[in-house]
């Protein structure tokens, strides 16, 4: 027995929408995919929050959201904002105008949440089960890592690090690092005081749009392929090689990689960094990609557990 299933997650750069048929046993198969480039954290700021033409993009896409899971007779939806929408101050409001329009309500996660969700999305496409595995996902407002082993998450820490408010900071690399360096100094420093040390079997996991990137632009895809990418194994000298290609280049000029969506041109550099900091910082030679993550963490997780951990 089956049950059919929404998931979105309506992040800060990116919007997704899985439909999917969920068995008894946790197993799923995809009926529909959709995911757009909002950019809902563009033009974000303390003051005043979500950007009204953010805001108008996040309706339109919302909307044909709505459409498409009325079309597929789903029984529920599981939906979440993430940074963008916990940290602006209209963003209570944003959120009761979205379920006045399209009747969807995005519950707002914190990112220790929104880790843990991920997390179990993640093992569902890993193709061999680790002992211990460091998960981090970038997203456009924070970045968080997860440490679990087996299924068991044993720490997590959401870091202020997302590639678009690092771009939209206007920081050259150089700046850019140095603050990418301080917020893992701190995430070292948590950990230390956890007493959470990474066993030499750890398998370090990278999630979410940099990531993925990255693997596409490694692999030359002109054309993305998920199941390419899920498990694609990267060298830390081929994300070097990729982040030295695509600094010297215009926004306009790296499109011209294949590999890199429209939408991601400006945010590639900042999510590189990320990327090589990270490998750099806790000394891994690689990592596996995954193309799965918080929208099927959504999918599989226990529905009351999310309801619970919503704001």
């Amino acid at each position: 027995m089956s049950r059919r299933i929404a998931a979105i997650d309506f992040g800060t750069n990116t919007a997704r929408l899985l439909i999917a048929d969920l068995a008894d046993d946790g197993q799923f198969e995809q009926v529909a995919l959709q995911r757009t480039i909002v950019r809902l954290g563009g033009g974000f700021s303390r003051e005043t929050g979500l950007a009204d033409d953010a805001i108008q993009r996040a309706r339109l896409c919302l909307h044909r959201f709505a459409d498409t899971i009325h079309k597929h007779g789903v029984g529920s939806v599981r939906a979440v904002a993430t940074s963008a929408v916990r940290d602006a101050v209209n963003g209570p409001a944003f959120v009761d105008q979205m379920v006045q329009e399209t009747g969807i309500r995005l519950g707002v996660i914190d990112g220790l949440t929104e880790g843990r969700i991920a997390l179990a999305g993640v093992l569902t496409g890993l193709d061999q089960q680790p002992e211990q595995v460091l998960l981090f996902d970038v997203g456009g407002g924070s970045t968080e890592y997860t440490i679990a082993r087996g299924t068991c998450p044993l720490f997590v820490h959401s870091l202020p690090l997302g590639v678009v408010r690092l771009t939209e900071g206007k920081a050259d690399p150089a700046a850019m690092a140095d603050k990418i360096g301080r917020e893992l100094d701190s995430l070292h420093q948590q950990m230390a005081q956890a007493q959470m040390a990474l066993s030499p079997d750890t398998l370090l996991v990278g999630t979410a749009g940099t990531a993925t990137t990255l693997a596409a632009i490694s692999l030359g895809m002109a054309e993305y392929d998920y199941r390419k990418v899920n498990n694609c194994m990267l060298e830390l000298q081929e994300i070097q090689r990729i982040y030295e290609l695509l600094l010297p280049l215009s926004p306009e000029q790296r499109l011209s990689v294949a590999g890199l969506e429209k939408g991601r041109e400006d945010l590639i550099i900042a999510g590189s960094l990320i990327t090589l900091l990270t490998l750099q910082r806790f000394g891994f030679k690689s990592m596996k990609v995954s193309d799965y993550g918080l929208l099927e963490g959504l999918v599989v997780s226990d529905i009351a557990l999310i309801d619970q951990m919503q704001s």
